[in-house]
């Protein structure tokens, strides 16, 4: 597994950070101070041209890794959601007729759900385990969770922004898919029937989702892209599939699967602007929680009827 041919120099910016302390969380990664160049305090922008910029998108991957990350997903997926099914029948009883068909019971939608959990951590496990070949430096930093200063705010500040505008950027989603027609009923909603389904979608959708998702693609997708055919590109195309990611979960529903795909780019752009996955990954956040507490006043009040 080689990236020379796609970004010769790729390692150096990672192996000048080599002595720099251990891992760090995302969060922890993101109080460093700001030390790149500006065109007003603490707001990085995003080169116009298709060179490529050293630090934020020299990353030391090409186009064979991330071939060999989708083999990866592919067959860890099968692998996993297979794997669960003969332990739910040993341990919980469950029979194997409640996994097989079309039809969506509680049982069915919640190794759905773990089996997808399972997948976002063997797949950050995965390129734990890739970058460690190319480079001692820390894997978060690497990676893309860099320092978050927006408008040379503080940290919490800039936090706070990057919350409400995920929250803001929800509920317009949310406002205009009350516009578009769909399916009466879309996949995700099907899995979503019993109590256990929704609050287990719950945490992994606010407390994983967000930080496996801008991992992949902000973190690990967009530099390979953007360095290949220059930022617009790059924010445009990793956008786009993120949205096609979860198309399986919308299928029927193509305006809301378009919005997402739009939420997508405007997430690829938040951390193309600001030149960190930190920034991507809290609007994100801000996006999710609003989602999630929406779809429970609906819940809760149709169950109430």
């Amino acid at each position: 597994m080689t990236h020379e041919d796609h970004n010769p120099s790729a390692s150096a910016p990672a192996r000048a950070r080599s002595d720099d302390s251990s891992d760090e969380l995302p969060a922890l990664a993101a109080l460093e101070p700001v030390s790149q160049g500006t065109d007003r305090p603490g707001f990085p922008v995003p080169s116009r041209s298709k060179e490529p910029d050293s630090e934020d998108l020299g990353a030391p991957w090409g186009w064979t890794d991330v071939g060999l990350f989708v083999i990866f997903a592919i067959i860890a997926s099968v692998a996993i959601t297979w794997a669960l099914v003969p332990l739910a029948v040993a341990l919980f009883g469950a029979k194997t007729a409640d996994f097989t068909g079309s039809s969506m019971g509680t049982s069915k939608s919640i190794l759905l759900l773990l089996s997808q959990g399972l997948v976002d951590g063997s797949a950050i496990l995965f390129l734990f385990v890739m970058l460690r070949t190319r480079t001692e430096a820390p894997f978060w930093r690497t990676i893309g969770w860099r320092n978050l200063r927006v408008d040379g705010r503080t940290f919490q500040a800039s936090v706070l922004q990057c919350l409400g505008g995920g929250a803001v950027l929800a509920l317009v989603v949310s406002f205009l898919g009350g516009f578009l027609n769909s399916k009466d009923t879309l996949p995700i909603e099907q899995i979503l029937q019993a109590p256990v389904s929704v609050v287990l979608f719950g945490v992994l959708g606010v407390l994983v989702a967000p930080l496996v998702e801008e991992t992949i693609f902000r973190g690990f997708l967009y530099p390979v892209i953007a360095r290949q055919w220059g930022v617009v590109a790059g924010i445009v195309v990793t956008g786009l599939l993120f949205g096609l990611l979860h198309a399986a979960q919308l299928w029927g529903g193509w305006g809301q699967i378009a919005l997402l795909i739009l939420v997508g780019i405007l997430l690829t752009w938040v951390r193309a602007r600001t030149r960190t996955v930190t920034a991507s990954y809290f609007v994100h956040l801000g996006y999710n929680g609003i989602q999630l507490l929406g779809y429970l006043a609906y819940t809760v009040g149709k169950l109430r009827h």
